[in-house]
């Protein structure tokens, strides 16, 4: 486990909580990976930690345990020992960067995934407080009721379940998420979700249609049904019911107009002004 005891080869710089370890990376660079190479990097690290958890201390306000924030910055903090290079310059300027980055990808990866008034933001900070704090109590369990929650934090029984429902609802849930914890078949969530079917736009349309059809004079509807159903051509209906092509050309624009006005009556006005 981590500590904060630093070795006493390793000095801090007066100003600030920095440790001077530019001669131990150096030291580092040269050596190959082994005993004293691994004794070195955990030297450094331990010398760094309380960098780490200061800069851990400047998310405190966002949600999340300072135990917590504080494993995230050590994360960080091993990367930038792992990935400094001396001749980059500083440790320092490379140090600090990669833990607030880790920081921000631990808020990113974590943090709502939709907005949430903060009023609810900050009940579900008191909530998942007091209940961290309960769960450390003698004799305390992991999921206290409700009521012991309210009297904790000092919250009524209705805030202590909005605080509950938002932690619930702290991220969204992967679509690659399983359906069971032990899927056989391999069906994630978006292999269930619904989905838009275009028949069912066919259907809607259709009885939308019905009743503008039923309101058409016969012969009007009998060309419209020789013409979109029979697939007759204009020519060939005007043939049976002797007038010209033109007047069935015409006869069939002005039914549809007619029909689209009574499915929607904004969609046919508007159909209507483009062909006038």
């Amino acid at each position: 486990m981590l500590t904060t005891a630093t070795p006493r080869h390793l000095r801090f710089d007066r100003a600030h909580d920095s440790p001077d370890t530019a001669a131990t990376f150096a030291h580092l660079a040269g050596l190959d990976e082994g005993p004293e190479r691994e004794l070195l990097r955990e030297e450094v690290v331990e010398a760094w930690l309380p960098v780490a958890h200061r800069i851990a201390r400047s998310f405190r306000d966002k949600g999340e345990s300072i135990e917590d924030l504080r494993q995230v910055a050590a994360v960080g903090l091993l990367k930038a020992v792992n990935n400094y290079d001396p001749q980059q310059g500083p440790f320092e300027s490379y140090a600090i960067p990669t833990i607030r980055g880790e920081l921000r990808r631990h808020f990113r990866d974590h943090m709502w995934d939709v907005h949430v008034p903060s009023r609810v933001q900050g009940l579900r900070n008191t909530v998942h407080l007091a209940r961290q704090e309960l769960a450390q109590q003698p004799g305390g369990c992991e999921e206290p009721s409700i009521g012991a929650i309210a009297a904790h934090s000092g919250l009524t029984e209705d805030e202590v379940r909005d605080g509950l429902k938002a932690i619930n609802g702290f991220s969204a849930l992967s679509l690659d998420a399983g359906l069971l914890p032990v899927d056989d078949l391999g069906y994630n969530l978006v292999d269930v979700l619904g989905a838009l079917d275009s028949a069912y736009d066919i259907v809607i349309d259709r009885e939308a249609a019905k009743t503008g059809l039923e309101r058409l004079p016969e012969r009007e509807r009998s060309i419209l049904y020789m013409r979109f159903f029979e697939d007759l051509t204009q020519s060939r209906i005007a043939e049976k019911f002797g007038i010209s092509q033109m007047h069935v050309s015409r006869l069939i624009h002005d039914s549809c107009m007619r029909v689209r006005e009574e499915a929607s009556p904004d969609r046919g006005r508007a159909e209507g002004d483009q062909a006038a």
